[in-house]
């Protein structure tokens, strides 16, 4: 997992509440778990005019060109900024997957669901919980930076810094700052413990051996 220290990055908006896993990801998508391939389908019903499926060359695709993502002014972002409840309905692993695949390093919107808030950690994507008002105040300062709108975070001291210089603080779980810092899903933080596990084991085998 790519470690998360510190991020400059331009922010994309996308100004609806309630997005739920199946708009991030669609359900044709998830017969794949490579974790990688996904960026291309990533808000595929809201991205391209057309029915999207598994496989496509999607730079052959009509793509809606109201939608966010196809803005040339958002191209390259790495920051969603989103609305309330965000990641809502199934809980599929997919989603941060794509967002990653796409581009996306951080997200920040006022709340997230549960399920998605935990699978971005596990998967390297940092979700930031800011207030409603600041959140109001963003959007209208991104909406309105013609030439793009980039914001800092800083994961070590929890903060994000606008453009203008002001910092908002945003609260994180410790173990999880940990994780991201250093790039530890899961697997990587078990595996740590190898050699206690082997040993673990090989006492494990002169103490029971029919377990073997």
């Amino acid at each position: 997992m790519q470690p998360f220290i510190t991020l400059n990055g331009l922010v994309v908006p996308l100004d609806r509440a309630n997005i739920d896993t199946d708009a991030i990801i669609p359900k044709q998508f998830l017969k794949s778990i490579r974790r990688t391939g996904f960026g291309p389908y990533l808000f595929d019903e809201w991205r391209y005019f057309d029915q999207g499926e598994p496989d496509m060359d999607c730079t052959l695709r009509p793509r809606n060109p109201d939608f966010v993502l196809n803005k040339p002014r958002y191209q390259g972002a790495e920051i969603l900024l989103a609305r309330a409840n965000f990641g809502c309905g199934s809980s599929r692993e997919h989603a941060p997957w794509a967002l990653l695949d796409y581009g996306i390093r951080a997200l920040i919107a006022p709340s997230f669901a549960d399920i998605f808030y935990n699978n971005c950690f596990k998967n390297g994507l940092l979700p930031i919980i800011l207030p409603e008002e600041t959140i109001d105040r963003l959007f209208r300062e991104v909406t309105s930076a013609e030439g793009g709108y980039c914001l800092a975070i800083d994961l070590n001291n929890s903060t994000v810094m606008t453009p203008g210089g002001e910092t908002f603080g945003f609260a994180i779980d410790p173990h999880r700052r940990f994780c991201l810092l250093h790039g530890l899903d899961d697997i990587e933080l078990t595996l740590k413990h190898t050699a206690a596990i082997r040993d673990y084991e090989n006492r494990r085998r002169v103490e029971a051996p029919w377990l073997f």
